[in-house]
């Protein structure tokens, strides 16, 4: 892999709690605990371990990575601020806060980079 581009949002995603009991044995494959963190810019969430978020949270984390990349508002979304949104995973056991920090860099779409 080579990546060339320096994105404009980094994103912190962090546990904060289950949805049935106290532990996820059973019910979470991938074994999240709370305050597990995993970042991101625009490949997929690792954690301080190197691991993966699990693939059908991330499937409801990129429409809202795309909103926030878009120049969207999360709290349009229900989101806490406009960077900031809690979401259930698609198994309703864990609670995850995505939150993007802006780096500063240029959009991919309207800084030039596409080129179609």
């Amino acid at each position: 892999m080579k990546k060339w581009y320096d994105e404009e949002y980094e994103w912190e995603i962090e546990v904060t709690g289950f949805l049935r009991g106290e532990r996820t044995e059973n019910y979470c494959r991938n074994g999240e605990e709370i305050g597990d963190r995993y970042t991101c810019t625009y490949g997929c969430p690792v954690n301080a371990q190197g691991q993966g978020i699990c693939s059908k949270v991330m499937m409801m984390m990129f429409p809202i990575m795309e909103a926030v990349r878009s120049g969207g508002d999360l709290t349009n979304l229900g989101g806490s601020g406009k960077y900031c949104k809690e979401i259930v995973c698609p198994d309703g056991c864990v609670i995850f806060r995505m939150t993007a920090k802006k780096l500063g860099n240029e959009n991919f779409h309207t800084g030039g980079f596409y080129k179609a």
